[in-house]
């Protein structure tokens, strides 16, 4: 079979770089374009040498219709680039994954009042797929556009996903306490990533309202929804630790019906719920899971507890914020669509220590 011919918009950032990371050693790809105006002619390996004898090609200007001649485009770009250039190469034939957010809402008005902007192609948002395989593998199969999701929505919904669509919680009142490394702030230069600046330090950031918190309610409510439920009532608390890569997520919530609730059962619900999910592992009863065990991989891991017997759940979600948050999955997005092995160029060991 002819290798899939790729291009990446964007490759000098963190989820650009671990893109071209994941794709150097992919079996059924062929890496054609890595667009950056600011490194135009540039080899990519002089940019990033731990890619050095894995790629040959030099960062070109973005260049519609030479994005036209791949298979599929990665769009890893700043919110709002992607948008202006995906409906050519849609008609074109392109297929398109985008790691911004600029088709994760559907609602075009909240989109715009979190982001900033008015959106440049409104009618393509309608048609893109949320691209979270445990919940849309069918439609990413089918589709032409793919809406990476963020990196706190995936820790957070993988979390939430079994209590919610069984209906075990009550949604009126949900929090998800999120730390992350500064890497998921990106490459660009900022005071606040500096290493005299965010090392030896914890904070919260963003609580009257963070960018991811529309995308996670988006979700929970069609989880929620099958019933016509009512809205789920989230609070999202994200942080920033001292670290480079990793998210984990603390999940709170309170069981319907508590006096039926037995812990056992939850954990073999997300047992059942996910054992057929190559990259979700649940871990065993009172585990606590640790970002360092999901370190470069496309994993997440997930702990559920009950706090002394209480109605309250606590669930515990590690994943790394490059790869399962971002770049990681949207290659198993890309294997989906088109019918490779899901684990191809995925199957990697989390590194240690």
């Amino acid at each position: 079979m002819a290798k899939i011919k790729i291009g990446i918009v964007g490759g000098t950032g963190y989820t650009g770089v671990e893109l071209l990371r994941l794709l150097a050693n992919h079996p059924d790809v062929e890496l054609q374009v890595i667009t950056s105006r600011s490194e135009m002619g540039l080899p990519v390996s002089d940019l990033f040498p731990n890619l050095r004898d894995h790629l040959s090609i030099a960062f070109s200007e973005p260049d519609v219709s030479t994005l036209k001649n791949c298979d599929l485009v990665f769009f890893a770009t700043p919110n709002g680039i992607a948008m202006k250039m995906v409906p050519e190469l849609i008609e074109a034939g392109v297929k398109v994954i985008d790691l911004a957010a600029d088709f994760r809402i559907k609602d075009i008005n909240v989109w715009e009042q979190w982001y900033g902007m008015e959106h440049a192609c409104p009618d393509y948002v309608e048609q893109a797929v949320y691209g979270l395989p445990e919940v849309n593998r069918e439609a990413i199969k089918q589709a032409r556009l793919i809406a990476n999701p963020g990196c706190y929505p995936t820790a957070v919904q993988l979390g939430f996903l079994p209590l919610i669509e069984n209906k075990l919680l009550n949604t009126d009142f949900l929090v998800a306490d999120c730390k992350s490394g500064v890497s998921g702030a990106g490459r660009g230069a900022n005071v606040g990533t500096l290493l005299c600046e965010a090392s030896e330090s914890f904070k919260a950031y963003a609580v009257p309202g963070h960018r991811h918190l529309p995308e996670i309610s988006q979700g929970l409510d069609l989880f929620n929804k099958s019933d016509n439920s009512g809205d789920v009532d989230l609070t999202f608390v994200p942080h920033l630790v001292p670290m480079i890569r990793g998210i984990q997520a603390t999940l709170y919530g309170k069981i319907e019906n508590s006096n039926n609730f037995k812990l056992s059962e939850i954990q073999a619900l997300y047992e059942q719920r996910y054992a057929d999910e190559p990259f979700v592992d649940v871990l065993p009863a009172g585990s606590h899971p640790e970002t360092r065990t999901v370190k470069g991989s496309n994993m997440c891991r997930i702990a559920i507890h009950q706090p002394q017997d209480s109605n309250t759940i606590v669930v515990l979600s590690v994943i790394d914020n490059l790869v399962k948050g971002a770049a990681g999955q949207a290659v198993q997005n890309m294997n989906i669509v088109f019918n490779l092995d899901e684990k191809a160029g995925l199957n990697i060991v989390p590194l240690m220590p």
